[in-house]
């Protein structure tokens, strides 16, 4: 196998995984809207843990393969610079607040916790879900 070949089958792994990661969030909220706390933190910690698989297998990428351009014009270029400028700027952003949310409920300070959670799920679940986005894109959508 190639260094292009196994970067494209690790951007197919990252997109799963961040899809993934998206689905464990809303679930895990859903959880919560429940009132199911140990269901929840579950879900949380796997949402966790697979974006944290995600930044290894995508760091492994970009050092195999390095970063890829959007080769598509006008208005789908356009689109797909957006979403990845936001989706970049957001990545940086969530992950103290991911970091925080889970100290907070980990330390069961549970009011602190809620204030910044209801920030950190919509930008969490943006970043997973661009990150998908910007997978079929490069790689789906032909040029």
């Amino acid at each position: 196998m190639t260094r292009g070949e196994i970067g494209d089958t690790l951007a197919l792994v990252n997109a799963i995984l961040n899809g993934t990661s998206g689905l464990l969030i809303v679930l895990g909220r859903l959880a919560i809207a429940q009132r199911n706390a140990n269901v929840h933190r579950a879900l949380m910690l796997g949402a966790f843990t697979t974006s944290a698989i995600f930044l290894t297998s995508y760091l492994t990428r970009v050092f195999l393969t390095g970063t890829h351009r959007d080769l598509h014009e006008g208005g789908l270029h356009t689109l797909y610079l957006v979403i990845l400028a936001t989706h970049v700027v957001l990545a940086i952003v969530v992950v103290p607040m991911i970091l925080r949310s889970i100290f907070l409920a980990w330390k069961k300070r549970l009011v602190e916790h809620r204030r910044i959670a209801r920030w950190t799920f919509p930008v969490w679940l943006y970043v997973s879900v661009t990150g998908v986005f910007v997978y079929v894109i490069l790689y789906r959508i032909p040029v």
